[in-house]
């Protein structure tokens, strides 16, 4: 799995011109499902996300997770994250989950996310999404569940 995180002060995702999801200040978790991935992958990032340390404390150092600020999260599939474009000029998801594996590990780490209590909205899956992020810091990272 793979998982590009934003802090912001603000997202949401919109089908079809209807908001699906909304957040205030929080996370933005775009997340892509490798054909390799399985449930122990999801729950892993699942916990690192809700308890990776990026929001700012009293003295304004990255020190509290979501979990320390019940910041909020918006869970997004992304199954190009798994583009790769190291031939050619387009990318190739070979790489990438199938639909089915893919929603229900995408489900999976949503309901590992929910369980820590903090408030999870997501975007509609296979869908065409508009996705506004309002980014604070900015503060994106990347992170992956295999070396």
């Amino acid at each position: 799995m793979k998982a590009v995180v934003q802090r912001v002060k603000k997202a949401s995702v919109k089908v079809s011109g209807k908001t699906v999801g909304k957040i205030g200040p929080g996370l933005v978790v775009l997340l892509g499902v490798g054909e390799e991935d399985t449930q122990k992958d999801a729950k892993y990032l699942a916990d690192k996300i809700a308890n990776l340390r990026i929001f700012g404390d009293e003295n304004d150092k990255m020190n509290l997770s979501a979990l320390e600020t019940q910041g909020e999260i918006l869970a997004v599939s992304q199954f190009t994250l798994y583009g790769d474009t190291k031939k050619g000029r387009r990318p190739n998801f070979v790489e990438a989950a199938e639909p089915k594996k893919a929603e229900e590990l995408f489900n999976y780490f949503v309901e590992k996310l929910k369980e820590t209590g903090l408030k999870v909205e997501t975007g509609q899956f296979r869908a065409m999404m508009l996705v506004e992020i309002l980014n604070d810091g900015p503060v994106t990272l990347i992170l992956e569940n295999k070396s």
